[in-house]
C-alpha cells in the first residue's frame, strides 16, 4: 500500500496530477479541495494516498490531509458510494460541512452535489451517521467538532437550540430564499415560516 507521497509536482491537470518521487512518475487523482491549493509546477509537494485496486486497474488519490483521505476512506464503505462519487462529495463540500450534513441529516445540500441524488443523500445520511465519528480527526470524541461559521449554519444552531429537530429545521430553510441573508434574518423567516 503506498500511503504518501512526497515529490515534485511535474503536471496537473484536474482532477489528475503527476508527483514525480526518484525518478518515477506517480499519476494521482485528487478531489478540487486539494487540486485547487497545489502549489506551482517544479514544487515540491507531499500528500496523503491511497491505492484502490481493481480487476481493471490501480488507481492511486491524493488528499491534502489525513482527514480528507480519512473521510474518502469512510465513504468508500457505504453501500453503492465508489471512488468518483466520494471524490465528488470531498471536492463540493468540506468534511466538517459534511459531518454536519449528516449530524443533521440535510439531505437537502447533500444531494446539490453532482451524483448525489435524493435517495443516496438519504442513504448517506443513514450510513455516515455511526461512522461520522471514527471519520473525524483523532478518531472523533477526543477531537472537537470545528465547523466553519455561515450564517445559515448559525441559523440551524439557533433554531435547533429552540427546540427544533434538524429535520425540521433544515426542511423550514430550504423553503427560503437565504442568499445574502443574516443569521438573524434567516432565523426570522423560519420562525414565520413554521407558524404558517
Amino acid at each position: 500500500m503506498i500511503g504518501s507521497l512526497r515529490g515534485r509536482l511535474s503536471s496537473k491537470q484536474a482532477p489528475q496530477i503527476v508527483i514525480e518521487c526518484g525518478g518515477v512518475g506517480y499519476e494521482v487523482e485528487t478531489p478540487m479541495s486539494t487540486f485547487l491549493d497545489l502549489p506551482g509546477l517544479g514544487t515540491d509537494l507531499f500528500l496523503y494516498t491511497h491505492l484502490l485496486v481493481r480487476e481493471d486497474a490501480q488507481i492511486l488519490y491524493g488528499f491534502a490531509t489525513e482527514d480528507e483521505r480519512l473521510m474518502f476512506r469512510t465513504l468508500l464503505k457505504v453501500n453503492r458510494v465508489g471512488a468518483k462519487l466520494a471524490l465528488g462529495i470531498l471536492s463540493a463540500m468540506s468534511t466538517n460541512d459534511f459531518r454536519r450534513c449528516v449530524e443533521l441529516e440535510d439531505t437537502t445540500s447533500m444531494s446539490k452535489i453532482p451524483g448525489v441524488g435524493k435517495k443516496t443523500a438519504e442513504r448517506l445520511v443513514i450510513e455516515m451517521r455511526d461512522r461520522i465519528e471514527a471519520a473525524a480527526p483523532g478518531g472523533g470524541k477526543s477531537a472537537p467538532l470545528t465547523i466553519e461559521a455561515s450564517a445559515r449554519n448559525e441559523a440551524v444552531d439557533a433554531l435547533v437550540a429552540l427546540g427544533y429537530k434538524p429535520k425540521e429545521v433544515n426542511s423550514l430553510i430550504a423553503k427560503l430564499d437565504i442568499e445574502d441573508k443574516s443569521a438573524e434574518d434567516i432565523i426570522r423567516l423560519a420562525l414565520k415560516q413554521a407558524v404558517q
